[in-house]
């Protein structure tokens, strides 16, 4: 078969990304492989503009969307995989191309929920939550160091952050029988720590709050009880319009918030929640539905 009948031929193709080489495996229509190739990074959309449409799997990883939507601007049909829908495809030994083979034949199953494509403007919205969710655990990290550390000298402080920030000037500067001055001192520069971090916390949420009231979506969402501008914004980042999800409940199981099943024999079993899905997302919907219980 020439490279010409070859290109033509080609009906499915798995790419395994990398950082800097790209590897090929395509398909007929009848799952024999006709292309095998390893290109580089700026080769993969000159080699694939050749190409007939066809139907391109990748797993959904770092520069997956990227690299998807350029694809999916030649007029291929590109579907992102789960890692974990993937693996039970892969044969043999593990290596590039037989990864690459593996997504190929994964892609083509018509029961396979691709991840959809996120565009730029959802990977903007989903880096700052990334960014606000790192720093809110480090700023949680220096709150629990600073209250070890008083503890130890033998002064406890009440619960919450409020707390804490309230008695600190009133202990730093009148519990110097208990603190030495070195242990004042290291406190301090916890605090300033704290209070850097909150600088930047109450900045990028102020960030997401402009660009969620600039969304349709966003302000859709913000109308549902228990639904702010973080949650509303988190939910347009990860999953878009919804057009993935044929209902609610669909949504619900991908997010981990329905029971986790073991049926078996005809039998029913079902168990807590599957805890499945974005942990962050699936966090704020369960803190929004705290506050409803507890503020009705």
């Amino acid at each position: 078969m020439t490279q010409q009948t070859a290109t033509e031929a080609i009906a499915t193709i798995g790419i395994d990304l990398g950082k800097t080489t790209f590897h090929l495996i395509g398909m007929d229509a009848r799952g024999r492989i006709v292309l095998r190739r390893k290109v580089s990074r700026g080769q993969l959309l000159p080699c694939l503009a050749n190409v007939p449409a066809c139907l391109i799997g990748m797993e959904a990883c770092a520069g997956a969307h990227h690299v998807g939507r350029q694809l999916a601007a030649l007029g291929h049909d590109v579907h992102l995989l789960p890692a974990q829908y993937v693996k039970p495809f892969l044969k043999g030994h593990k290596n590039d191309y037989r990864d690459a083979e593996a997504i190929a034949e994964a892609a083509q199953r018509p029961t396979m929920r691709p991840v959809p494509l996120k565009s730029a403007e959802q990977l903007d919205l989903q880096a700052l939550h990334r960014v606000r969710q790192r720093l809110i655990g480090q700023r949680t990290a220096v709150i629990n160091q600073i209250r070890g550390f008083l503890l130890e000298c033998g002064v406890p402080v009440r619960k919450g952050p409020a707390g804490l920030r309230e008695a600190l000037p009133t202990l730093l500067a009148h519990r110097t029988d208990v603190l030495s001055p070195r242990m004042i001192h290291l406190i301090e520069d916890l605090a300033g720590d704290w209070r850097h971090l909150e600088e930047r916390i109450e900045t990028l949420t102020r960030d997401i709050t402009a660009l969620a009231r600039q969304d349709g979506g966003c302000r859709r969402l913000m109308g549902i009880p228990g639904v702010g501008v973080i949650t509303a914004s988190a939910m347009v980042a990860a999953v878009g319009t919804g057009a993935a999800f044929a209902k609610g409940r669909d949504f619900a199981a991908w997010l981990g918030l329905v029971p986790k099943q073991i049926s078996t024999g005809n039998r029913t079993i079902l168990g807590g929640l599957s805890k499945r899905g974005n942990r962050y997302l699936r966090t704020l919907f369960v803190s929004g539905a705290q506050v409803l219980l507890q503020h009705p």
